[in-house]
């Protein structure tokens, strides 16, 4: 098969939706007959550092590189009309507008991605449902089945939508270092007790808690690490002496800071998913399996999907100050218990990389590539009340909190009767 990459944001980035892409793109490649990246690029040096990122040769997109909606606007107006979009046997994107302009333009679609649409942007519910239907529309690769189960509320079939987690680079992990030398290496005591943080340092991760767990474990050393500068969790953490925070870290530097660590923390809190709606299954947490450190976070659906409390982590109730200082405790305190946790949770990891996601994405591809197009759904009436109920919540929201997406916490959905055989 070929396969054209369409990704719509300029490249190198430290974002997470390009290291997802880009990464899933670069493994799948191998296992194509042919494949092209199309990317926005100022210059030829950009286009062709774009293209060792992915490992396949880059296409610039007839699309400036800033503002961002004219970007993502010309990307997908302009893509069909190069030949290699014509040459392709379907067009790879993680961006509803390029997956829509593919469809109307004749040619094949696999999308690929975590935010649940329905949900944050109801308005854009039949429009979806007509989309992912659409007889191009081969495949909806979900990150979750979190997501999944939004698109499947819409009456989609559930042939056409997949789950397949993200994953890590083994290589990144291949040299693991003993607790206490990473500990030294990072400027922490090699007896000292630590709990470590990796990712975006700000208001939407549920670190205030965090802040407030570290004022009640006054011996325990808390790293946070990826700081872009001064924010509202940097100012909360200053008057907290054993908070370290550190600047955002290359791969290498960030797997020492894993390394030091006698506890993996993902915050357990309910703001990243039901608040700000923002993160469905944090990528570092694919990274904290295969750490072999022992994982805390909290008890989420999205979580919930690869980590089972006492088994290959520790799970906190959400947002309950006293149960995640009760965890922290635990597996500092008990050293068996939380090598217990770490081991099963590499040993879980060892399906989850990149190389593995690939292969499994292949496999889907070709079998809709050889199968007959799957039926169109179902949409009711009241699937079209449910869709006014949540495209109304969604515009008192919007008119509030000028914000686009909608977080769960702000949807009620009612039943949806199932299609009738």
């Amino acid at each position: 098969m070929k396969i054209l990459f369409a990704f719509e944001n300029p490249l190198p980035s430290a974002e997470a939706d390009a290291e997802v892409f880009i990464t899933t793109a670069k493994y799948l490649a191998p296992l194509t007959e042919r494949s092209w990246l199309h990317v926005p690029a100022r210059d030829h040096a950009d286009r062709e550092a774009a293209a060792a990122l992915a490992a396949m040769p880059a296409i610039r997109a007839w699309a400036p590189t800033r503002p961002a909606a004219l970007r993502h606007l010309l990307c997908g107006l302009t893509m069909v009309f190069r030949k290699e979009f014509r040459q392709a046997d379907l067009v790879y994107t993680r961006n509803l507008w390029v997956a829509w302009m593919a469809v109307t333009f004749g040619q094949r679609v696999v999308f690929d991605h975590y935010r649940p649409w329905p949900d944050q942007i109801p308005p854009l519910q039949f429009w979806l449902y007509r989309l992912v239907c659409n007889r191009r529309f081969l495949i909806n690769i979900c990150h979750s089945d979190y997501t999944r189960a939004k698109y499947l509320k819409l009456g989609i079939p559930a042939d056409k939508l997949q789950c397949v987690h993200n994953g890590y680079e083994p290589l990144r992990l291949q040299a693991p270092v003993p607790i206490e030398i990473a500990k030294q290496t990072v400027g922490i005591p090699a007896d000292a007790k630590t709990v470590v943080y990796t990712g975006r340092i700000n208001h939407k991760k549920g670190l205030h808690l965090v802040v407030e767990a570290a004022r009640q474990l006054p011996d325990i050393q808390f790293i946070l690490v990826g700081s872009n500068g001064e924010g509202p969790i940097e100012t909360l953490a200053k008057s907290v002496p054993n908070i370290r925070i550190v600047p955002w870290q290359t791969a290498d530097a960030l797997a020492q800071y894993m390394f030091a660590a006698d506890v993996l923390l993902i915050p357990p809190s309910w703001q990243p998913l039901a608040e700000f709606g923002s993160t469905v299954l944090p990528l570092k947490l694919f990274f904290y399996m295969a750490s072999g450190r022992p994982i805390l976070a909290g008890h989420t659906p999205d979580v919930e999907e690869l980590l089972t409390h006492g088994e290959n982590a520790f799970l906190c109730d959400p947002d309950d100050l006293g149960s995640l200082v009760s965890g922290i405790g635990a597996l500092t305190a008990e050293p068996q218990l939380a090598a217990r946790l770490a081991a099963a949770a590499r040993e879980d990891s060892r399906d989850l990389t990149w190389s593995a996601r690939a292969q499994k994405i292949a496999g889907i591809v070709e079998t809709r590539l050889r199968s007959a197009p799957i039926a169109h759904g179902f949409w009711s009436a009241a699937h079209f009340r449910n869709w006014g109920r949540q495209s109304r919540r969604w515009l008192v929201h919007l008119l509030r909190e000028r914000s686009w997406v909608l977080p769960p916490s702000a949807v009620v959905s009612p039943p949806v009767p199932a299609e009738p055989e």
